[in-house]
């Protein structure tokens, strides 16, 4: 895919003032027309997915294609989207944990990658990288990515995707340009407070 890797500190990039906002989870409304009488033959089925894929479309949130995105071995990737980003933050659960949630005020450790919406370049996943997951308080990071992890349960993976007003807004930050939406697709290995 071209993506650079940038091997600097992992948490550098997301450091920022914390704040309070609501969070927007992505919703799909799933409809029959079309899917039930396509369902008698293959063709059919497959007929009846692209119905379906179609109303996602038009419904839901249009949220980055996640390659491994079920596999907790292995490194996430996160493809370039060509649609307009997301103007609110956007929170899809790929793999639902079953352990502790993550709260405002918690300590996280964490495997992440993060990358640019409209191109898919990744600015960060030294923890990828190292094999190591990082850890740090929600209060040092941009707001986006603390409201992102707010419910998430230790076991699981979720896709955030980060408006600029949420992230670094005109400002940038190392490989973040200003403007930019962020995406990110974090493991949650471990939560306190």
């Amino acid at each position: 895919m071209g993506s650079e890797r940038v091997g600097s500190s992992c948490a550098r990039w997301l450091l920022a003032g914390a704040g309070a906002a609501a969070i927007t989870l992505g919703s799909v409304a799933w409809g029959g027309a079309g899917a039930g009488a396509a369902g008698r033959t293959a063709a059919g089925r497959l007929q009846g997915t692209v119905v379906l894929a179609a109303r996602h479309a038009r419904h839901g949130p249009r949220l980055p294609v996640v390659g491994n995105a079920f596999d907790l071995s292995r490194e996430p990737v996160i493809h370039a989207m060509k649609t307009k980003p997301p103007t609110k933050l956007e929170v899809r659960n790929l793999v639902v944990g079953t352990g502790a949630s993550v709260r405002g005020s918690s300590t996280v450790r964490v495997m992440y990658v993060g990358a640019n919406y409209r191109t898919g370049k990744v600015f960060t996943q030294v923890t990828w990288t190292d094999r190591r997951p990082t850890t740090f308080p929600l209060s040092g990071v941009v707001r986006g990515f603390a409201e992102g992890l707010v419910g998430m349960k230790v076991g699981g993976r979720r896709e955030i995707v980060i408006p600029p007003k949420l992230g670094y807004g005109n400002t940038s930050s190392g490989p973040i340009k200003a403007g930019e939406t962020l995406v990110f697709v974090v493991d949650l290995k471990g939560v306190k407070g």
